[in-house]
């Protein structure tokens, strides 16, 4: 059964959905739940009135496609004639 105080938190955690497709995560589920800005969500539909959240680990959601660019934090650049200078010193070499 219900009490009078459960509705009026049950009232708090209703959210709109806006033009752009958008909603917000009540404040206090975000808390509970200790997410932050970034946390990342996976919708899944249930039925066509419902649909389950669940937070993803960031370790879940990183996979081949999280490495695209990765070796730019290691690569240095370097001018156009200085990699001509190197390609042509090993031709001579």
């Amino acid at each position: 059964m219900m009490h009078s105080h459960d509705i009026r938190f049950m009232k708090t955690l209703i959210t709109r959905l806006t033009d752009r497709g958008q909603t917000a995560v009540p404040a206090p589920v975000r808390r509970r739940m200790r997410l932050a800005m970034g946390a990342r969500l996976l919708w899944e539909p249930v039925s066509d009135r419902e649909c389950r959240v669940v937070v993803q680990d960031a370790r879940e959601t990183e996979g081949p496609i999280a490495m695209l660019g990765f070796a730019r934090t290691f690569r240095k650049t370097r001018p156009t004639a200085e990699w001509m200078r190197e390609l042509r010193d090993g031709e001579r070499g």
